[in-house]
């Protein structure tokens, strides 16, 4: 795979391939799945990562096949450990590749080893059934977004531009989560954004923050109070109760 080109298809399904004859000869390895956009037949594009995941088998300890597997990527494909993710037993680890190929590898002891969502398909082996997990409630979504108007507030009062901007930027995203969430779209990760109706995108455009001065934190931070109790249908008597407060913390205070 060539370092001065973009990855294409070709370069991701010959690491998957590769990938997976390691798997199916390393006798460590008991059952693996492709998850993420690539298991699905109607999902994926030219720009999709790679995400593979893998069974370990329990008398085995997979911190060491981690490790034999990270030194192979990086011998044969130049692969570089950008950072590792623990969930639950499982150990996610992801790399670049040339190409700017992202490869997320996962072990899972195999006692453990099943879906968590839709996006996982087996290739080989077996899994066992797992609950999947919860997405966060409305009502969490709501409380995030309330603590982070608090915070952007305070820090356009303190001149601290750049953290107020970040906080914006949350109100902004846990209002857009809840936009998704009253319309059945995916919010992770921003995944259903594109998908909001118009009317949505057009009530939270003004919620970008244009310039680091205090009239415009405060214009963009009102966008997205707005926008937020907008969408606060599912926790209505929640944001009824502290929509008065938004409303101060939004409005020109006398010094």
């Amino acid at each position: 795979m060539s370092t001065d080109k973009i990855f294409g298809v070709a370069d991701r399904e010959r690491v998957h391939e590769r990938v997976l004859h390691w798997a199916t000869s390393d006798g460590r390895v008991v059952a693996g799945a492709v998850v993420g956009s690539l298991a699905l037949d109607d999902a994926g594009d030219r720009w999709s990562d790679l995400d593979l995941t893998f069974a370990v088998a329990d008398d085995q300890p997979l911190a060491a096949v981690l490790e034999d597997w990270t030194r192979r990527l990086a011998a044969e494909f130049d692969a570089v450990q950008l950072f590792d993710l623990p969930a639950g037993a499982s150990i996610y680890r992801v790399f670049l590749l040339p190409g700017c190929l992202q490869f997320d590898l996962s072990f899972t002891p195999a006692a453990q080893f099943g879906a968590l969502g839709p996006k996982f398909k087996l290739l080989f082996g077996r899994a066992v059934k797992k609950p999947p997990l919860p997405p966060p409630s409305a009502e969490a979504l709501f409380g995030y977004a309330v603590h982070h108007t608090l915070r952007a507030r305070f820090y356009i009062e303190r001149g601290r531009w750049w953290q107020a901007e970040y906080w914006i930027s949350g109100v902004r995203d846990y209002a857009l989560h809840l936009a998704c969430r009253r319309r059945g779209l995916p919010a992770a990760h921003g995944r259903g954004f594109d998908d909001l109706p118009a009317e949505v995108h057009e009530l939270f455009t003004g919620a970008l923050v244009a310039s680091f001065t205090r009239a415009e934190l405060l214009r963009a931070l009102g966008c997205a109070v707005r926008g937020l109790l907008a969408e606060a249908e599912e926790v209505q008597d929640v944001a009824t109760k502290v929509a008065p407060q938004l409303e101060r913390l939004i409005a020109a205070w006398n010094h």
